[in-house]
């Protein structure tokens, strides 16, 4: 099998940004005031959040199909 490097791309992209806006919304506690939330340490943690998610995908991710190569044994006789 083979990967295809800008398809996986997209997706583990598509991942660690939801994976980064699931943080941030777990960091803003519920009821706070806006002033109140530590917006610096928000954005930290979701950015490592981010990182992590991307290096993640690096094992795999569901969403990506391999792409098969086929061999010359494989194809189809040309008619």
């Amino acid at each position: 099998m083979k990967r295809n490097w800008k398809d996986w791309a997209w997706k583990a992209l598509i991942r660690a940004v939801k994976t980064f806006a699931q943080t941030m919304v777990s960091m803003i506690a519920v009821g706070a005031a806006f002033s109140e939330i530590d917006w610096i340490r928000a954005l930290s943690v979701s950015g490592v959040a981010f990182v992590l998610s991307w290096l993640t995908s690096l094992a795999g991710i569901p969403e990506e199909e391999p792409v098969e190569v086929k061999t010359d044994e494989q194809q189809p006789p040309d008619a």
